[in-house]
This record gives C-alpha cells, sequence and structure tokens, in this order.
C-alpha cells in the first residue's frame, strides 16, 4: 500500500523566452504538414463520419486561430489572406460569427489543398513578424496567446492522426499510412503474467494543477478530495483479456451494461472494438500500418466509454475515477518525469500504435500510465470546485462542454510528449471510439 505523499514538481513545457517560443512555433507547425506526407490529395477532403474532419480542415483551422486570436486584434494593419475563411474554418466559437456546420466540412472541396497550404505559409510569415517585433513579449497576453494557440494546434495533431486513420480504416483496400515503425529502444515482453494491483490508502488529496507551466482552464482550481481505500490494475488490459470477454458473450450480456451503452452496441451492431475484423476465423485490426493480425498482448483501443465499463462489470471490477488516477500518477512520480519504468510511447516514437508492455509495473509504479491509450475514467467531464469559466472567445475552449462527457487520463502513442501533464483532462462522449482508448482497472478493498 503506497503512503508516501511526495513533493510535487510539475515537469510541463514552459517556454523560457520569446526565442525559444519562436522555435516551437516553427517545430509544432511542420510537425502538423509532416502528418499530412503520406497522404494523397484526394485523402485531405474525405468525412466519413461527423466526428471526423478531413485533414484539409485541420490545417486551416489551426492556422484560423493564429489569424482570428492573434494577428487581427494584435498586429498593426494586418490583412487578412480571405475573409470567407472566417466562416469556413471556424469550428465551435459562436463569438466569432457563423460557421460550417461540423458535418458539411467534407463537403467543400474549395478551397483546394493547394489553397490551405498558402495560407498556412502566409499566416506563418505574418506572426514571425510579429514575434520578432521589438513590442512582443513572452510573458505578454500576446506571448501567452500563442503558446496556447501551439497546444491547441497540438491537439489537433492527434485528432488529425486519429482521423486520418477512420478515413483510410473506412476504405475497404485498408491502405498504409506509414511502414511498420521498429523502435531499436523498445523490447517487449514475452509474459505479461497475471493482473497485480497497486493498493492506495485512503485519506485527503489534492486535486488540481499547480506551478507556473502551460495547463488549461478545466485543471485549475487546486482542491482537496477525499478518497477510500482503493487499488489500480498496474498495466493496461490488453486485446487477449478483451477477446476472452467478447468470447465469454460480454456483448450479449445485457446485465453488464448501462442502459444507454447496450442501445447503443444494439443499434450499430458492435460486437468488438473499432476497426477488428474476423477472417478466416482470425481477428484482424486496422492499424495505420494497414491492416494487421490483433497482437494479443498489447493494450486494447478504440472502445467506448460502455464497453470499458461492461469489461471493468464482467471483470467484476471498475473504472478508476478522475481522481484516484491522479493520485496515482502522482504517488508514482510520472509528475516529475513522464518516463516511470522507462517507457512512454508517444507520437515521438513514430510507432503509431499502442505496444506490448516493455517493463512490468511494480506495487508502488504502475506501468503504461503515460501514452499508449488516453484511460477511459468513471468521472464525469464537470468543472472542479473554485472553477471560473472566461467570457468571450477563449471561455469557449473548454468549459461549455462540460456535460454528457467523460474525463480521460494518460495521452495515447498520437499525443506530442510536449503537450501531456498529469493533470490533463480529456473529454469525449462516452460512445466515441475513433480515438486511441483503453482500460485499467481498479476496485475499492
Amino acid at each position: 500500500m503506497i503512503h508516501q505523499d511526495p513533493k510535487i514538481t510539475m515537469d510541463t513545457a514552459t517556454i523560457q523566452d520569446e526565442v525559444s517560443l519562436s522555435k516551437k512555433y516553427i517545430a509544432v507547425r511542420k510537425h502538423s504538414t509532416d502528418l499530412c506526407q503520406p497522404l494523397k490529395t484526394e485523402d485531405y477532403v474525405v468525412q466519413p463520419t461527423q466526428d471526423v474532419s478531413p485533414p484539409k480542415w485541420h490545417l486551416a483551422h489551426t492556422t484560423w486561430f493564429f489569424e482570428q486570436f492573434i494577428l487581427k486584434p494584435y498586429k498593426k494593419g494586418y490583412p487578412i489572406f480571405d475573409e470567407a475563411y472566417n466562416y469556413i474554418f471556424n469550428s465551435y466559437y459562436e463569438s466569432m460569427g457563423e460557421k460550417v456546420l461540423r458535418d458539411h466540412r467534407g463537403n467543400m472541396s474549395r478551397p483546394s489543398t493547394e489553397d490551405v497550404y498558402h495560407y498556412r505559409e502566409y499566416v506563418d510569415g505574418q506572426m514571425q513578424e510579429l514575434m520578432n517585433s521589438h513590442s512582443f513579449s513572452f510573458d505578454s497576453e500576446i506571448g501567452k496567446l500563442v503558446e496556447l494557440g501551439l497546444h491547441h494546434e497540438q491537439q489537433h495533431q492527434e485528432l488529425l492522426l486519429t482521423d486520418i486513420k477512420y478515413i483510410l480504416g473506412s476504405n475497404p483496400l485498408f491502405p498504409i499510412y506509414q511502414q511498420n515503425q521498429v523502435n531499436p529502444s523498445w523490447n517487449p515482453l514475452s509474459n505479461l503474467g497475471k493482473q497485480e494491483f497497486i493498493e492506495v490508502e485512503g485519506r485527503n488529496y489534492s486535486i488540481g494543477f499547480e506551478g507556473d507551466g502551460f495547463h488549461y482552464d478545466n485543471e485549475e482550481g487546486k482542491h482537496q478530495v477525499y478518497l477510500h481505500d482503493f487499488r489500480v490494475l498496474n498495466r493496461l488490459v490488453t486485446n487477449e483479456e478483451y477477446l476472452a470477454f467478447m468470447e465469454g458473450g460480454g456483448y450479449e450480456n445485457y446485465d453488464l451494461w448501462l442502459a444507454d451503452g447496450r442501445d447503443f452496441i444494439l443499434k450499430n451492431n458492435i460486437k468488438a472494438p473499432h476497426y477488428w475484423h474476423k477472417m478466416d476465423g482470425k481477428w484482424y485490426h486496422y492499424t495505420l500500418q494497414g491492416l494487421q493480425p490483433v497482437n494479443l498482448k498489447a493494450p486494447v483501443t478504440h472502445v467506448s466509454y460502455y464497453e470499458a465499463d461492461a469489461y471493468s462489470r464482467w471483470q467484476d471490477k471498475r473504472l478508476p475515477t478522475e481522481q484516484e488516477w491522479e493520485v496515482l500518477s502522482k504517488l508514482a512520480g510520472y509528475d516529475r518525469d513522464l518516463h516511470q519504468l522507462g517507457q512512454a510511447n508517444f507520437v515521438e516514437t513514430a510507432m503509431l500504435q499502442p505496444q506490448v508492455l516493455q517493463k512490468q509495473g511494480t506495487s508502488h509504479i504502475p506501468a503504461q500510465l503515460m501514452g499508449e491509450v488516453w484511460e477511459w475514467t468513471q468521472s464525469a467531464y464537470l468543472p472542479y470546485p473554485f472553477y471560473k469559466r472566461e467570457r468571450g472567445a477563449l471561455g469557449e475552449y473548454n468549459g461549455k462542454f462540460m456535460s454528457n462527457q467523460m474525463v480521460l487520463r494518460g495521452g495515447s502513442c498520437a499525443t506530442p510528449e510536449s503537450h501531456i501533464r498529469i493533470t490533463y483532462r480529456n473529454f469525449f462522449q462516452p460512445d466515441k471510439r475513433w480515438q486511441f482508448t483503453g482500460i485499467r482497472l481498479a476496485e475499492h478493498f
């Protein structure tokens, strides 16, 4: 059982001066276009479902953010690239005016992909002029907005990858986005062993962001919570374990499911994680490396909250709360180093797929807590105590979505490492499966 309460020092990506901010701007913006290099022109426009946005739209919307929130109000005499783009590439900012409906984004063949790249080049040039000017300062309101814009783009980089996967994975040819990437430092275990749980002592704990680094407003409001004694699985649930649930009648056993979840799987005829296909009696799944046999030892992914909840109930367990997840991560030292146990599979590994456990968790340190898959929690996405939503457009960023969504923690194999921290609160509706989402078990004792 963990008793210690180590001093908390947040390990976040902070920007020290204008020069490093400018360099980060160039690197982040380049990463977005690098992610699109394997695409064909036709891939940039496809939108097979409302949750997915075309790659062209992501490239333009992240550019729109810098133009609308920084260049227009802060760069004197800034000439708008195209007045129509505010309507086309606004996402959900009501305060910024009218916008194209989300499910119509794939209907726009114009502006062309080439036009969008010209738009990015134009805005990038204007942003560099602004950041190189004598009036620019990192700790000014403009500097903080630039950093917010970069983290906003990193969010969209993950969405870009998962949307590309959905676009290509919906194609009956199952196109390959990239060839298999082998990381020579990654040595998967041949035997994962039995499930083992880390015990945490029940008492009052502090929750929420503290420090000076970048964070979103939904992480603010450090507060106390009382947690009862609980234990958490020291690794993620695997494909093999989830397959046992499937073969054991998990999808057919109504007693395991929430009412909404039962309606969801019946209406959509769901009997396996998203991207799974049974061929000649064997399970395959679509990956960004194409259609491949399911690796039974790898973490299960692309499951909804409903499926994660039903599986947990089948195991006579539950999902952790987001408070339990955050407390465990602090006690295990992930606030100081995201690479506990020497592993963390973020987008920088370029593997773009959850990997087999590299090193076993210990009695105090859970494995696979950061990276690999976003872990569903049983916590609804609600404001922390003391939370105050900002007025105006930036107040729309997180606060207005605090309804009908569940919290996920930890990042995934598509998340930029410099974007994540242990207090980061991701959130999606409980039926969503196109993100790299997975399962970790918990229970009281």
